[in-house]
């Protein structure tokens, strides 16, 4: 198989690489987190008008038809950079569930201003109880004249206190834990009936819990067959997996790059503390998990965007466990050798651990990842 990036995907990842580098410094993201959206919309809008947006989406509604690994190539840089935007939850899981479950009509009208970054998403698919279950949906649709009433509470919806329309998911029938029954609809946050509970996450990040008591959604708002959105869901959520695995791997390079210039300078007993050679060993065991998540990244990125299979969802279950216990290894790592420094707030290697120790946890941790692997393992 030859892994080698054409042309267009290289001028893709430096043109991500360098708009990464020329805005990303540490004190202008520290002035994007403290803002109301809790990243720089300035940026993102940035991420549109290049294109970056537009990657995934096909040419008919504005985008360039990208691959998983182009979407790979993007979400190391933004990684790289550990830049706040939502470009994850925004662009691949919301605009792949519009583009899989849509209609002509929602696909015309959405994913073009998705794809020139003049539309937010956010998807609210996890609640309370759920522990990352997809089918474990509580929040309820009901129909009425002209559309649908919800009512329920969904959880830490990344971006979701900004975002234009949020992308639930609700029981429209079937009982509570059922494969069938479940439907995916667009929401207006400023629609009556919805409040949204904002916070700031461990990174540092936005993302709010949603309420919804009696909220009307009008008919045109369901996305595809009604009770049929749980295999789309599982199918962007794998697409998500592959693009975060890339943003960890891109965060993970940075947090190594910072341990080694410090292990180079610090010094200790008149020389620099990287001479002495368990230290060396520990910094080769965090490129050694590092090197295996990047393998198992890319792979996880051919796959993306195959049609589904139990080999598919293997690779990509297979790939967020080594990669959420790389993640988990490099973030620990890092802190011990940097000493106290390393856990500080002004330090960049810290908001790389906090990042890395979310990614390990978001759209599953490594235990629920190897128990879907272990039931995926054909029969002997």
């Amino acid at each position: 198989m030859d892994f080698k990036l054409t042309e267009e995907q290289l001028m893709l990842q430096e043109t991500a690489g360098r708009l990464v580098r020329d805005v990303y410094g540490f004190e202008q993201r520290e002035q994007y987190r403290q803002s109301t959206h809790g990243f720089s919309v300035p940026f993102m809008q940035q991420l549109g008008d290049l294109g970056l947006c537009a990657v995934p989406f096909a040419e008919a509604y504005g985008g360039y038809a990208g691959s998983g690994v182009d979407n790979m190539l993007i979400m190391t840089e933004l990684g790289r950079g550990l830049c706040l935007e939502p470009y994850l939850h925004s662009v691949i899981f919301a605009g792949g569930l519009i583009a899989q479950l849509g209609s002509e009509a929602q696909k015309a009208r959405l994913l073009p201003q998705v794809a020139d970054a003049s539309l937010q998403l956010a998807v609210a698919v996890d609640e309370p109880q759920g522990h990352y279950q997809l089918h474990d949906v509580q929040a309820l649709a009901e129909p009425v004249d002209g559309g649908w009433k919800l009512n329920g509470r969904k959880s830490v919806i990344i971006g979701g206190q900004s975002a234009g329309l949020i992308l639930v998911s609700a029981r429209t029938s079937e009982g509570a834990r059922d494969d069938n029954g479940i439907s995916l609809f667009l929401l207006d946050p400023q629609a009556c009936g919805v409040q949204r509970r904002v916070f700031d996450t461990v990174d540092g990040r936005k993302a709010c819990d949603l309420f919804l008591e009696d909220v009307f959604v009008a008919s045109a708002a369901l996305l595809g067959e009604p009770g049929q959105a749980l295999p789309a869901l599982r199918y962007q959520q794998g697409r998500a997996i592959a693009a975060q695995c890339a943003e960890a791997i891109g965060s993970m390079e940075a947090a190594c790059a910072l341990t080694l210039d410090y292990l180079k300078t610090r010094q200790q007993f008149g020389q620099p503390i990287g001479k002495f050679q368990a230290l060396q060993h520990r910094m080769v065991d965090m490129r050694i998990e590092l090197d295996q998540a990047t393998s198992m990244t890319l792979y996880a990125a051919c796959v993306a965007d195959q049609a589904d299979s139990d080999e598919r969802r293997r690779v990509l279950a297979a790939a967020k466990f080594i990669v959420s216990r790389a993640s988990r290894f490099v973030a620990d790592q890092g802190i011990q050798l940097h000493g106290g420094i390393g856990l500080t707030w002004e330090y960049m290697l810290s908001h790389h651990a906090k990042h890395l120790l979310m990614v390990a946890r978001q759209f599953g941790d490594d235990d629920h990842h190897l128990q879907a692997y272990a039931k995926l393992m054909p029969a002997a």
